[in-house]
């Protein structure tokens, strides 16, 4: 019998990613959220692994980078739901190894400035999140994950790569993006290589490269 096809997955709008952004901000303190940005980051990273992560071991990390309890006082439904959302609009892009819009703002300021590739700083962070608590991709190919990793923690500040030496040569290999829009294809580039690794599909008839390139007509980073 063939595949069923899964249900098409509504995208969250830019009201729902302020609405989000605000839940957010709304959590009490000494609680330490994630913001918009690295929830986008964290969750690709959980979409990479060889095995699927349950929902009860991410979502408290949502609300708090180390996974500490929400006061009871606290209504997360609408918080968890918005993430939950995003979190299958991105399994499915990815699972179909197909080009999706990274949540990566542009920085406010001197509206005369280009755009800073600083920006993508954020979903870097919380993809690295995710590769610190969920570490079975990390533990695949070595060789093979070097090239995308490479792409995306190029955006980090070195001295945070310890023992990362073959990392760190080929991120030196590599030549910087031009402008925020070329860093932001490599962290989908990048995303799309490491689920190549860590969930492999059955060939396909495009050529990876076609697959991993940002499709004509597809949007620049928010603002």
């Amino acid at each position: 019998m063939p595949k069923a096809t899964p249900p098409a997955v509504t995208p969250l709008v830019e009201r729902d990613i302020d609405e989000l952004q605000a839940l957010l901000d709304a959590v009490p303190s000494p609680l330490e959220p994630l913001d918009v940005s690295m929830l986008d980051g964290f969750l690709c990273g959980l979409l990479v692994q060889p095995q699927r992560v349950p929902e009860t071991r991410w979502l408290p990390h949502v609300t708090d980078a180390d996974g500490r309890p929400l006061p009871p006082r606290f209504d997360p439904t609408r918080l968890h739901a918005l993430a939950r959302s995003r979190h299958a609009e991105l399994d499915q892009a990815i699972g179909a190894r197909q080009w999706f819009d990274p949540w990566v703002f542009e920085m406010t300021g001197d509206d005369d400035a280009p755009p800073s590739i600083d920006a993508v700083y954020p979903w870097v962070a919380g993809f690295a999140t995710a590769m610190e608590l969920f570490p079975a991709l990390m533990q695949t190919d070595a060789a093979a994950l070097l090239e995308p990793l490479a792409l995306l923690y190029r955006h980090l500040d070195p001295d945070d790569l310890e023992d990362a030496d073959d990392l760190l040569a080929e991120i030196d290999s590599l030549e910087p993006p031009a402008d925020l829009t070329e860093a932001v294809e490599g962290l989908v580039r990048a995303t799309l290589l490491l689920a190549d690794i860590g969930r492999p599909v059955e060939p396909r008839a495009a050529p990876r490269s076609a697959r991993h390139r940002r499709p004509a007509g597809q949007r620049s980073p928010r603002r």
